[in-house]
């Protein structure tokens, strides 16, 4: 149902989990986001990290099964008077791709924000869901033996 994607933006993020470095991510070279991803009946169920971002900073396409979440995490605005003693949260740009198999139904895809979670839920496809087939039963006809 789901094929993974960006492995060198999976490498860069595990790097930054070892090292703890905090990376800023740009348009051009976005973080990666974290995410589960789970099929919970008749839909599947993907989550995403992104505390501390503005809903209206979440951009969310989907295109020829691709799923892409893109979201910005801006600094707050402290004022002239402040000066930094700690910045250890990562601010920037935060991308990820997911490669969504057929059997999803990506025409009625649903998302809600939360405390800094990013729930995206998409139902199956129709045609993927388990169905029962019945089986006809033919009417069996005696053959004739014929003898000469």
């Amino acid at each position: 149902m789901l094929m993974r994607s960006e492995p060198f933006t999976e490498v860069n993020r595990i790097a930054q989990q070892l090292f703890g470095v905090p990376a800023t991510g740009t348009w051009s070279r976005p973080t990666a986001m974290p995410a589960d991803a789970y099929r919970n009946g008749d839909e599947f169920v993907i989550a995403f990290d992104l505390p501390g971002v503005d809903a209206d900073a979440i951009d969310i396409d989907v295109e020829r099964n691709v799923l892409t979440v893109r979201a910005e995490r801006r600094p707050i605005a402290l004022g002239d008077q402040a000066t930094v003693q700690l910045s250890e949260r990562p601010l920037g740009v935060f991308s990820r791709q997911l490669f969504l198999g057929d059997a999803l139904d990506t025409d009625h895809i649903d998302a809600a924000y939360d405390n800094g979670v990013l729930v995206v839920r998409i139902p199956v496809a129709e045609k993927a869901k388990p169905r029962k087939i019945s089986v006809a039963a033919r009417e069996h006809t005696e053959q004739k033996v014929i003898t000469s």
